[in-house]
C-alpha cells in the first residue's frame, strides 16, 4: 500500500512539474513574440525618422519604451537622434549619452551619436537662453537599459579608469572610484541603479 502511494505521489509530482514546464515554455514564447513585435515597431520608427516623419517616429519609439522590459542600446541612439529633430535637445543629449556610455567608440552608431550629441548640446544652450518655456522630456533614468550580452558597462563616473581625478588648488587628487569594480566596470543592474541615483558607494567615507 505504501509503495502504491509513493508511486502515485511520484507520478503526481512528475505531472505537476511537466505542466509547470509547459506553462513556463508558453510564457517564454509569448515574451519572445512580444519582443519581436516591439522590435518591428522600432524598425518602423527608424523608417519614419529616416523619411522625415519625426512625430510618427516619436510615437513608435515611445510605444516601444513603454512596453519593453529592457531598452535596447540601438533604441537609445534612435530616440536620442529623433528627439533632436523634435527640438527636445535635453532629451536628445540624455539618450545619446546613454548610447555612448554603453557602446563607447565601438558601437555601430557611436560616431554619429557623438556628432548628434554635440549638435544637441549647442542647440540646448541656445534654447535655454532664448526660450524660457520648459519642454517636456522623457529621460532615460525612468527606464532599464539593456547593457548587451556582456552585461557589463564602463563606469561613467570614472570613465573606466577605476580612479576619479579631482583638480585642487595644490594639484590633482586621486581617489578610487566608489562605484565600479577594479576593472572600471559596472554590472547592468549597478549601471541602471546609478542612472536613477540609487547605487550606494562601495567605499563611502
Amino acid at each position: 500500500m505504501r509503495y502504491l502511494l509513493l508511486l502515485l505521489l511520484t507520478a503526481l509530482a512528475y505531472q505537476t512539474s511537466f505542466a509547470q514546464s509547459k506553462v513556463d515554455e508558453y510564457l517564454m514564447q509569448q515574451e519572445q513574440l512580444k519582443k519581436t513585435q516591439l522590435l518591428r515597431e522600432l524598425d518602423s520608427g527608424v523608417y519614419f525618422m529616416d523619411n522625415g516623419d519625426y512625430v510618427t517616429a516619436d510615437v513608435k519609439f515611445q510605444y516601444v519604451l513603454d512596453h519593453i522590459k529592457s531598452v535596447p542600446s540601438d533604441l537609445t541612439f534612435f530616440f536620442g537622434k529623433n528627439s533632436f529633430f523634435l527640438g527636445k535637445y535635453k532629451q536628445s543629449i540624455d539618450w545619446l549619452n546613454k548610447y555612448i556610455q554603453l557602446k563607447g567608440t565601438n558601437g555601430q552608431y557611436s560616431q554619429e551619436a557623438v556628432q548628434w550629441q554635440k549638435k544637441a548640446e549647442v542647440e540646448y544652450v541656445k534654447q535655454k537662453t532664448q526660450d524660457p518655456k520648459v519642454v517636456g522630456n522623457i529621460l532615460s533614468t525612468n527606464y532599464d537599459i539593456d547593457c548587451g550580452p556582456g552585461g557589463k558597462v564602463i563606469c561613467p563616473v570614472c570613465k573606466g579608469e577605476h580612479v576619479v581625478v579631482k583638480k585642487a588648488a595644490f594639484g590633482n587628487t586621486y581617489k578610487t572610484c566608489a562605484y565600479c569594480d577594479e576593472h572600471g566596470l559596472l554590472t547592468c543592474v549597478e549601471y541602471n541603479q546609478l542612472l536613477r541615483g540609487q547605487l550606494k558607494p562601495k567605499n563611502a567615507e
